[in-house]
Formats: C-alpha cells, sequence, structure tokens
C-alpha cells in the first residue's frame, strides 16, 4: 500500500464488482431504510427474482430482530459463497472508484470509493482519532450486527464518511477527468433511486487525491478552518451507516484477541470499504431523523413531556420547536430554555426515560410523510424534528464530541447508499 495513504487512515482497496449482471436488479438500497414498510422490500424482491443481486448478501433490519434471522445470516453467507465460488464477481486490485449518483431530486452527489484501516477509527465520543463517528453509538445494537458480519467472505458497504473540503481539492477534480478514466458502470437505480455512474481512477489520480486528503489536515487548515492548529485532526467523519461501521470495527477487535500481533496489519478485517463525500457537495442535504412511538397513549406521553420540560407550551415559539402527530391531531411544542443545544437531544433524552418507564417502541424514520402516516396510526405518535445545518458537523463534532444518536440524515431514504461495490473480508 502507497506511503502517502498510509498517514490518511484510507487506502486504495480489492474491489469486487459483479461481471455480467444485470446491475438495476443487483443493486439495493442500504439495509436500515424503509424499516416499518415491509411493502418497499417486497417490491424489491419481486424486482430482483431469481437475478444475481446485493439482496442476496444483506440483511434489511427489518428483520435483524426476526425469528428466523440466524436462517437469514446462513443464507446470505451462502449466497456470498457462491457468487464468489460461481465467478459472479471481476476484481478490481488496489483501486478507487469515482462515482457520480443522481438522486431523486435530479442533483448529482459526487464520491469516492476506497477503504479505510479500523486502528484510525474510534466511535468513543471525544476520541481524537482521524476517523470518528458523529453521533451516539447504540452499543446495544453491534453484538446482532457483529452475527450479520463476523463469519462472511465479503462485505458490501453503505457507510459514508464526510470531509471538510471547502475549497472541493479532493474528489472535485475527478469531475472533469471522467473522460479519461475507465468506465465501470452506469445504470438507473430501482425503486426510485436515481442513477448511478462509476468509473476507476488511474495511477495519477489516487495520488493527487492522497495529497489533497494530506492538505485537509495540514496546521494551516486546521486553523483556517477550525482556528484549532493543535487539534486532533479529524479527516473522516461518519456521516451514514455509523454503526455498520462500529459492527467492522469490533469484529476486527474480536479477531486481535485470536491473531499474533504482527499479523494484524494481514488481516482483510482490518479495513472497511467506504463511500467518501464532500460535506460541501452541492446535492447533500442533512434532513433531520423523525421518531414514531409505537404502543402508546399520547396523551399520557404529552403529560410526561411537560412534567419533563416544565415550561414547555404547545405552538410554535422561541426555543426548539417539534411538531408533533398522533391520532386526530398535528400540531406543535416548543421548549424555550432548551439545556441540550438541538431539538433532537432534547426530545431523544426524554423519549429514552419515558420508553425505560412506560414501554412502547421507537422507529427511526426519514421522511415527513411517512413520520405523519404512522404517527397518526392509533396506539402510535410521531415526532417530526427541524434539520441541522451541516456547515455546523465537523466544528461540532471537534468540540464537543458526537452529537445525539439519529441527529440527521443524509438526503431522502431512496437517495441513500446503494450497495454495488463489495471486498473479501476473510
Amino acid at each position: 500500500m502507497k506511503e502517502k495513504f498510509e498517514k490518511l487512515g484510507f487506502y486504495p482497496a480489492d474491489i469486487l464488482l459483479p461481471k455480467d449482471a444485470d446491475m438495476t436488479k443487483w443493486a439495493v438500497v442500504a439495509c436500515d431504510q424503509f424499516t416499518s414498510q415491509p411493502e418497499y422490500w417486497e417490491a424489491v424482491e419481486k424486482t430482483v427474482g431469481d437475478a444475481p443481486s446485493t439482496l442476496r448478501l444483506i440483511l434489511p433490519e427489518a428483520k435483524l430482530n426476526g425469528p428466523d434471522v440466524d436462517k437469514d445470516i446462513k443464507a446470505i453467507n451462502a449466497s456470498m459463497k457462491d457468487y464468489l465460488d460461481r465467478g459472479v464477481f471481476q476484481t478490481l486490485p488496489g483501486s478507487l472508484i469515482y462515482m457520480e449518483r443522481t438522486q431523486s431530486d435530479g442533483k448529482i452527489r459526487h464520491g469516492l470509493i476506497g477503504m479505510v484501516d479500523l486502528e484510525q477509527y474510534d466511535f468513543t465520543p471525544g476520541s481524537g482519532a482521524l476517523i470518528r463517528a458523529t453521533e451516539g453509538t447504540v452499543l446495544s445494537r453491534i453484538p446482532p450486527r457483529v452475527k450479520v458480519r463476523e463469519d462472511a467472505p465479503i462485505e458490501l458497504p453503505h457507510v459514508m464518511l464526510l470531509i471538510d473540503d471547502p475549497d472541493g481539492t479532493v474528489i472535485e477534480p475527478l469531475t472533469a477527468q471522467s473522460g479519461s478514466m475507465e468506465s465501470l458502470y452506469d445504470f438507473d437505480l430501482q425503486q426510485g433511486g436515481g442513477h448511478l455512474k462509476g468509473w476507476k481512477l488511474s495511477e495519477g489520480q489516487m495520488d493527487a487525491v492522497a495529497d489533497a486528503l494530506a492538505g485537509l489536515i495540514s496546521p494551516a487548515a486546521m486553523e483556517k478552518k477550525y482556528g484549532m492548529a493543535d487539534a486532533a485532526p479529524l479527516l473522516f467523519a461518519v456521516g451514514d451507516g455509523n454503526h455498520s461501521l462500529a459492527t467492522a470495527k469490533q469484529c476486527y477487535e474480536n479477531l486481535k484477541k485470536v491473531t499474533p500481533e504482527s499479523e494484524w496489519a494481514s488481516l482483510p478485517a482490518r479495513y472497511a470499504l467506504v463511500e467518501v463525500v464532500n460535506n460541501h457537495d452541492d446535492a447533500l442535504g442533512f434532513e433531520p431523523i423523525h421518531r414514531v412511538l409505537f404502543g402508546v397513549d399520547p396523551a399520557k406521553v404529552m403529560a410526561a413531556f411537560q412534567a419533563a420540560y416544565p415550561n414547555a407550551h404547545e405552538g410554535k415559539g422561541e426555543g426548539q420547536t417539534i411538531e408533533v402527530v398522533w391520532p386526530g391531531h398535528d400540531g406543535f411544542i416548543t421548549v424555550p430554555d432548551p439545556k441540550m443545544q438541538l431539538a433532537v437531544g432534547t426530545l431523544q433524552s426524554f423519549l429514552d426515560q419515558y420508553l425505560k418507564e412506560n414501554g412502547g417502541e421507537v422507529d427511526y424514520i426519514h421522511g415527513d410523510d411517512v413520520t405523519r402516516e404512522l404517527g397518526s396510526k392509533e396506539g402510535n405518535m410521531g415526532f417530526l424534528l427541524p434539520a441541522m445545518g451541516k456547515e455546523q458537523l465537523f466544528k461540532t463534532v471537534m468540540a464537543d464530541g458526537v452529537l445525539p444518536r439519529k441527529t440527521f440524515s443524509m438526503g431522502h431514504a431512496q437517495d441513500k447508499r446503494y450497495y454495488v461495490e463489495a471486498r473479501k473480508i476473510r
């Protein structure tokens, strides 16, 4: 691996792509989307049929706690081995992929596919690692995901890492150079996911990427962006797939316990495939992640909210305002003097305590309309949160540590990363 990349925790990877697959059927959306909409995954199943597809290589989160989860995981691992044995994949050795994703709004998001060194990643709040989580990691969510990954021969990423590159030095130059690159794929994504194109970088282009990434964390750049020349540099902030990356880290840490230290660097599981996106990409929008409660009495929830925040009042006003929906009701509640910086923190701290004491379930929902629809059903309740400004992300993580979990989502559910590339991890 190139010396330039070693200082970055980011490398070219041996990337697997399907040889002759119908790419529209091959690619499916990130597994943590549409968890409360089984009809979406039923439509995917119908579209894919018997064709080779990443649908056979991932476990939708809607099934993660299902009665057949162990059987599902075995089937996934068997499909991975079958695809490898049957030569479904081709290998692009030591590669980076530049990609352009046309979103449902018509905007084009630009990304870079490579792998990160999990030794350089830490999800602990307040960490000084090069690669950090942006929001709280729920430790209880990791073990079931470890079961999915620990025996898998390959990985498929939906992890998206952000770089703070206001001058567009890393990914943006590749847009003008795509005509000189080897084209890898160009196809429509299913279920309204837009369009995807991908190209393989040349050696010279990979060198330029490494130099530009190094420039983002120079003392001069750190001083200019954050006024903190001596702070531990933050090169990659996790934008999507926080728990997936934490799961990869845990699987690697488990392997280290049974592997001589001299062999750690050669473990394929030490690395994880990711997509890197500039936080300043015009197509990248931060969407709030809403909350829907199931199996609750809305009147009781609102009384408890008022008790937790005595100054809170119905309607909009000064402070933090949250839209609240339940059957026959769609209104607002405002907390005038919040102790937390973001409305999501104010709400989440209340919900954690309430559900612990009173029971009920919570789901994290992308999209206003879906939240209102689900929240309006009997026994349910929806909370619609305001969006966070993306320009505050890096500064906040560096200064204050992680944000509350499920604070933001990058784009709508159908614009999430689709599984296309893979990589051997065993």
